[in-house]
């Protein structure tokens, strides 16, 4: 009860502020389905050193991956008018991705497979400006800053006679970079409140040395509900 008393007045002046707000212009919150890619890296890791090698002159230098894959995404907009507004969004891999191998499999002696596995996500906040706003339809630029996080973690697979088979893993370090995000977006209203978006997006990410590249893109179709009136 005390727990719940406590964060009570914060509940109360959400829905205050979201009432608030579409009584003004119109609050938009939804959940994004989509992939990100960025291009792989042309140098390696070494698996004895850990350090940046090159694939074509080492035998231990093992090569790291392109950005791919789904990515989930949560985020929410107020139009504080009828063209212009502010938002912020987080769109995460759900699953992590094989980055390099560190260890290969001996399975003679029991030397399990190590690899180190990824997964990324990006956030940022956003200013929109929609030129067109008519009732069933708006076009979105979006334009703002935010940051990238990829996590490390350490997963081994192999098998033993205590155990059998096993696969475990275990976090490892992670790493942050700030980024520059823009965007544009068809949003599309099935009925007066719900909507679906298709989106493109390009993420500049700040020395984002994990890839090949400092520019990711992401394509995405929003699923959301709108707070409101157009």
């Amino acid at each position: 009860m005390r727990r719940i008393s406590r964060y009570l007045p914060l509940f109360v002046l959400l829905l205050y502020f979201v009432r608030f707000a579409a009584a003004q212009s119109s609050v938009d919150f939804g959940m994004s389905f989509g992939a990100a890619q960025d291009k792989a890296n042309t140098t390696g890791i070494d698996q004895i050193t850990f350090l940046s090698c090159n694939p074509a002159t080492s035998s231990t230098c093992s090569t790291t991956p392109a950005l791919s894959g789904f990515f989930l995404g949560f985020g929410g907009d107020l139009m504080l008018w009828k063209h212009f507004g502010v938002g912020g969004e987080a769109n995460f891999q759900t699953s992590k991705q094989n980055y390099a191998v560190l260890q290969p499999a001996i399975p003679s002696v029991g030397q399990p497979q190590i690899n180190l596995q990824s997964r990324v996500t990006f956030y940022d906040f956003n200013a929109i400006a929609e030129p067109v706003s008519a009732k069933r339809v708006g076009l979105r630029f979006y334009g703002g800053i935010g940051g990238a996080n990829i996590r490390f973690y350490e997963n081994a697979t192999g098998s033993n006679a205590l155990v059998g088979n096993f696969n475990s893993s275990q976090y490892a370090a992670s790493s942050n970079h700030f980024q520059v995000h823009g965007g544009v977006g068809v949003e599309l209203f099935l009925t007066e409140h719900f909507f679906i978006r298709p989106e493109f997006d390009v993420h500049w990410v700040n020395n984002f040395i994990q890839f090949g590249r400092d520019v990711a893109t992401r394509e995405a179709v929003w699923v959301g509900y709108s707070f409101g009136e157009r």
